[in-house]
């Protein structure tokens, strides 16, 4: 018989805030997830939007496989996760005896803990009568079950889902879509789903760091847009001609030692500035928006089908033979055409039966012939190791076509891109669009971009950064910008620090989860290095303005990082709001918060439901793009259009928002626009 042990108390857990009995209105947001999205979502819609919002994450103490012992050290991830999650509570719930105002509270989060989002969670958390849904659930499989879940228990929510799998996400929101339809809803029901990816949104921003004035791409209707910083020199020559000034830089941007990159320096940059402030910002640097093109699907690999070009199979000094050989060949048949007076056809046969020894020996044959005969074998002698070095050149290449290269000797000027997990595998896509050279480190051999580093032949070194000399077979040393993504902060920041031990000018961008712990870093190493620019940036932070707008029910076509801040492009219908219907594009525009920057001309029946997804090369070649970029300042909009503006976070809340106040308390709807 086996006997009983003991299981080893568990820590305490750090105390929730006091949580409201009863909302102040009923139809609130619940945001379910298990990992920092959630928290930065949840506070985002507090902070921002002023929504109530019901946060469900995970109860570490059933959340485990019954019979799984409870590490310690998963037990203090769990413990961290809900010890932010409290934070992101405390700071967005006002306390009992505020006495700042009405106006002093902005929102409230209501957190609230279960091991799976089942059935029983969501109907604790109040689904049924919830107005939106975000599940952002670090598992593709969990966030499907729950939405599964949460459209039979209400047909009419609006879903937002957190997937990596963009196939499986388009499916699913057919789906979902369909489902609400067989609902019989009426028309003002907004139950719309949303599929989005945080690697999607952030890729974009985290590669953009990775070489100064590269240039931030945004995808709208099939339209690559991007932002590109602009120097005031570039005034004295001829630029691309440009659809927006977005922002204006910090007066300290070029300068490294700086306050370039924090937000609470008064030197900050300045948001979707007007004319006058851009004109008067002399010496400044600006990001302006342009229009590169269509957005073309990423290319196969080269080694990808049968049409491999010559080049790729066999090396210069074989090709070089091979065509010297051809050469004797053309020579020695017209030199027998010479001597024995014989058709062209019938002497170049006579010498390719030389070449390969299968004609007979010309023993009775005229002197000058006898020659000839010697030298062809000759040839045919020297033929023969080259079609064996190129029959093993072939072999060897289509061999190597399926394994990793390994950097080149004179490779420089590259981006050293290290970790190919979801955040990594993105970003070398992005990077590669661009058509910046980039060298991958990856310790584990099964990740994620492999495949995808394989298949675009990008130089991979295998191995841990933190041992010495895996950042030197990266050619660390003749990087242009160093790209630290792994998931563990502590790996980031130690390869930061080693990559800048050897090469101290070196541009660094490293993903840091805490916003406190990547601004001392970002401070620290600016200190350290002055002469060499740093960035840190957070996925979660990145991400999480997207995912609010979308449980708004908006769809957000990009976010483009301006130092530590984001602008936020969105596709906005005018109906139904008084700061752009019946107003022209000039009188729309409020400097610091929102400008329109494009007009969907496609008929409402037409129009795509999301200008951010991807077209295929068929259909982007077939559809043209229904966006107009050159508006009129003078063009009045109108109830039916579509627009994309570009916005602030707290611009796009104030726009698309709800506020509410104490004031509201007397409303029975409890809501004030």
């Amino acid at each position: 018989m086996r006997q009983a042990v003991p299981v080893p108390s568990l820590p305490s857990l750090p105390p929730l805030p006091a949580q409201p009995q009863q909302p102040l209105y009923e139809q609130h947001m619940v945001v379910s997830g298990d990992d920092a999205l959630a928290g930065r979502l949840a506070a985002e819609l507090a902070e921002v939007y002023r929504e109530c919002i019901t946060l469900l994450v995970p109860d570490i103490h059933q959340g485990r496989v019954p019979g799984a012992p409870f590490s310690g050290r998963a037990f203090s991830r769990a413990s961290a996760l809900l010890g932010r999650m409290t934070s992101a509570v405390t700071r967005t719930t006002p306390p009992a005896d505020d006495p700042s105002g009405d106006d002093a509270f902005e929102g409230e989060v209501r957190l609230q803990q279960a091991a799976q989002p089942d059935d029983e969670a969501l109907t604790a958390a109040r689904i049924g009568s919830a107005r939106a849904l975000a599940l952002v659930h670090e598992d593709d499989e969990t966030n499907i079950h729950a939405a599964l879940r949460a459209r039979r228990i209400n047909p009419g929510l609006r879903l937002v889902i957190r997937l990596y799998n963009r196939k499986l996400g388009q499916h699913l929101e057919e789906l979902l879509n369909q489902a609400a339809q067989l609902a019989g809803l009426d028309a003002s029901a907004d139950a719309t789903v949303t599929v989005l990816s945080d690697t999607d949104t952030a890729a974009p921003a985290l590669a953009a760091t990775a070489v100064a004035g590269t240039s931030k791409v945004v995808r709208a209707d099939g339209i690559l847009l991007r932002a590109r910083e602009r120097s005031p020199q570039t005034g004295t020559r001829v630029a691309a001609p440009a659809l927006a000034t977005l922002a204006l830089l910090s007066a300290t941007v070029s300068n490294p030692a700086g306050a370039e990159g924090s937000d609470l320096s008064g030197d900050g940059p300045s948001l979707l500035p007007d004319d006058a402030e851009v004109a008067a910002a002399t010496g400044r640097e600006t990001i302006v928006l342009e229009q590169v093109g269509h957005a073309k699907p990423l290319p196969p690999g080269r080694f990808s089908g049968w049409g491999a070009p010559l080049g790729s199979l066999f090396s210069p000094r074989l090709r070089w033979s091979i065509a010297g050989l051809a050469a004797a060949v053309i020579a020695l048949t017209v030199t027998a055409m010479i001597v024995t007076g014989e058709a062209p056809l019938h002497a170049a046969y006579m010498t390719l039966l030389d070449l390969f020894a299968i004609n007979e020996p010309e023993v009775e044959g005229t002197t000058g012939r006898q020659i000839l005969q010697l030298l062809t074998g000759l040839v045919g002698l020297l033929l023969l190791p080259v079609l064996v070095a190129a029959a093993l050149e072939g072999l060897g290449t289509f061999r190597s076509a399926s394994v990793l290269r390994r950097p080149p000797r004179g490779v420089s000027g590259h981006v050293v891109l290290l970790g190919l997990g979801k955040i990594g595998s993105r970003v070398l896509a992005q990077l590669h669009e661009m058509n910046i050279q980039v060298v991958c480190v990856e310790e584990d051999p099964e990740a994620r971009g492999i495949p995808l580093a394989r298949r675009l032949r990008v130089p991979t070194v295998i191995g841990d950064v933190t041992v010495e000399g895996v950042l030197e077979a990266a050619k660390i040393q003749r990087a242009r910008a160093l790209l630290a993504l792994t998931s563990v902060d502590t790996t980031n920041l130690e390869a930061v620090l080693y990559a800048r031990a050897i090469k101290p000018n070196l541009r660094v961008g490293l993903r840091l989860f805490d916003d406190e712990f990547a601004t001392a870093v970002y401070r620290t190493l600016r200190a350290a290095h002055p002469r060499g620019l740093t960035r840190s940036r957070s996925v979660s932070t990145l991400a999480a303005p997207a995912f609010a707008s979308a449980m708004m029910g908006r769809q957000i076509l990009g976010a483009i990082p301006v130092e530590r801040r984001v602008l936020l492009f969105a596709a906005v219908e005018v109906e139904g709001r008084p700061e752009l219907q019946d107003r022209t594009v000039a009188e729309s525009f409020r400097p610091g918060s929102w400008r329109v920057v494009a007009l969907d001309a496609t008929s409402p029946g037409d129009r795509l439901p999301d200008l951010s997804a991807s077209l295929s090369a068929e259909a982007a070649g077939d559809r043209s793009s229904g966006l107009v970029w050159d508006l009129h300042p003078g063009y009045v909009l109108r109830a039916e259009d579509r627009v994309v503006l570009a916005a602030t976070r707290q611009g796009l809340g104030e726009l698309l928002g709800r506020r509410r106040t104490r004031r509201d308390e007397g409303d029975p709807a409890g809501r004030r626009t």
